[in-house]
């Protein structure tokens, strides 16, 4: 198992090739390449270009830091016919970057819209039959996220949809902070999802259900919103053995897995939170083996 660290908090401060040698500093051998600007911006065309990959690649040595993972979030399942043809030409970019960055890991979400589900499903599945073989044919494994207001956000609907696609290079991922949308019952869902889980991202959140619902308020009542935080361990509803518990259970800390720090919540802290981070995950990771 790699534990890496999810750089985002650092991305308004230093520059794309600044940041292998934070992580670095902050005592991490790898890192997740997320959503940046410079490399694979959110729902757009890749911007790196190979004298980028390259750079970034050799900042990587540099600073003695692997990448886990690769993370781009596209529109491949959006209902919008134009908007998943073009996620689709954007992965086959956000892949060839993977490979020429030696990464065989990539992680993502399932995007869509909850309330076009059917819709989104349908284009969810179109694309996989472009990209699969593409995934297959590259030896890389992509595994998805059932993100708060993606068209399928329940964990177990996430399990069926992925087996679906009926490829061992598509997995799943568990991001402790989402699970509250996910049905709640995390032991059902890993149990359920197996080896199939292959990366996971470690923040904490608030239980929205709690306090009768109220836990949150939005007004006007009854608005469309999906509310999580990503806060360091212990600070949010999280119970934090039962995650690394099941994790043992299903043996992830001895395969070629990913286990990801995604605090977004305490940029002004960034620093001492991702080495708490470090050394929290570790221990409850000795605790649970």
């Amino acid at each position: 198992m790699k534990i890496a660290l999810d750089p985002t908090p650092f991305h308004h401060s230093h520059s794309l090739l600044e940041l292998p040698r934070v992580v670095a500093e902050l005592g991490y051998e790898w890192l997740q390449l997320t959503p940046h600007v410079d490399m694979i911006p959110f729902f757009n065309h890749p911007k790196a270009d190979d004298a980028l990959v390259s750079q970034f690649k050799k900042a990587c040595a540099d600073a003695g830091v692997g990448i886990a993972s690769v993370l781009p979030v596209l529109r491949w399942s959006g209902p919008d016919e134009d908007a998943r043809e073009a996620a689709v030409r954007y992965w086959k970019r956000a892949v060839q970057i993977a490979v020429d960055l030696g990464v065989s890991t990539m992680n993502t979400e399932f995007s869509g819209r909850p309330e076009k589900a059917e819709e989104s499903e349908r284009a969810f599945y179109r694309s996989m039959e472009e990209l699969v073989p593409l995934f297959e044919r590259e030896g890389i494994d992509v595994l998805i996220d059932p993100h708060p207001d993606d068209f399928v956000e329940d964990g177990l609907a996430a399990i069926r949809t992925i087996r679906g696609v009926n490829s061992r290079n598509l997995g799943m991922v568990i991001v402790a902070c989402h699970q509250f949308h996910m049905g709640g019952d995390l032991d059902a869902i890993m149990e359920a999802a197996g080896d199939m889980v292959r990366l996971v991202h470690v923040a904490d959140t608030m239980d929205h259900h709690r306090s009768h619902g109220l836990r949150y308020i939005t007004n006007p009542p009854g608005n469309a919103v999906r509310v999580h935080q990503h806060l360091k361990i212990g600070d949010g509803d999280v119970d934090w053995n039962q995650f690394f518990g099941g994790l043992g259970k299903l043996g992830f800390y001895d395969r070629d897995t990913v286990m990801v720090s995604s605090v977004f919540a305490e940029n002004e802290n960034a620093h001492e939170v991702s080495r708490y981070q470090l050394d929290t995950m570790k221990k409850y990771i000795s605790s649970h083996s």
